[in-house]
């Protein structure tokens, strides 16, 4: 069973609401991994009132009350996602692995930003309205066609996946972009924080591709942050 658990429960430091899955064990932690979620919590506490205040601002989302969590299933690869729960609450779960591996409380930041900034802007809403036109219209075209049923649901489901996948990049810069203000607001470094994409793959300018190339997006944060700086 994945174990998610509440950082508040664990170390009374952060500053948000967090969840915790089901009843059961507590998760066996090495002392290391205690020491990034103290680095991880006082992140939280910085980070959250300053995203809870530019979603109120920009008034897109109903709710603005961030749950944060932490999958600690090994087995789990570095990665760091926003979803809704059945309250229509934002959810930012991060796993331990992607914990482990960011070098400093300016990554941390910078990622849980970028993750509250695709809730603050309304991406998850956005791709899954893509995903149903795209849905609509290739599934439209098969069966203007006389195309089966199968046929037509298959051509669904590529439409669906091309629709979520059209403006996939431009999301992923927005939420650059709105994630490295909020990093700055909270009192972190965006440029350290964007280090972080040095230790992913480059995605490289794929048309299809989700992520925009990590120097794309690094020459994005780096520009913002000049102009902060400058008070622009």
């Amino acid at each position: 069973m994945r174990r998610m658990f509440s950082l508040v429960a664990l170390l009374l430091v952060a500053a948000c609401d967090t969840i915790s899955q089901g009843p059961g064990a507590a998760p066996e932690l090495t002392p290391q991994d205690e020491v990034r979620l103290q680095h991880f919590a006082q992140v939280i506490k910085a980070v959250e009132p300053v995203a809870e205040r530019e979603c109120q601002s920009h008034a897109i989302a109903s709710n603005c009350s961030f749950l944060i969590q932490v999958d600690t299933d090994r087995e789990m690869g570095p990665n760091a996602f926003q979803s809704i729960d059945g309250r229509g609450r934002p959810v930012i779960t991060f796993t331990l692995a992607l914990i482990e591996t960011v070098d400093n409380e300016d990554q941390m930041a910078f990622v849980l930003s970028h993750e509250t900034a695709h809730h603050i802007l309304g991406h998850l809403q956005r791709q899954t309205e893509n995903a149903r036109a795209g849905a609509q219209i290739l599934g439209g075209m098969a069966r203007r066609d006389g195309a089966s049923p199968q046929v037509i649901m298959q051509a669904q489901e590529i439409g669906a996946e091309l629709g979520a996948r059209s403006f996939s990049k431009e999301f992923e810069l927005e939420a650059d972009h709105l994630g490295a203000i909020i990093a700055f607001e909270a009192g972190y470094d965006p440029r350290k924080g964007a280090d972080y994409f040095d230790a992913l793959p480059d995605p490289g300018d794929q048309p299809l591709g989700t992520h925009p190339p990590n120097a794309e997006r690094k020459r994005l944060v780096d520009d913002l942050v000049r102009q902060l700086e400058a008070g622009v």
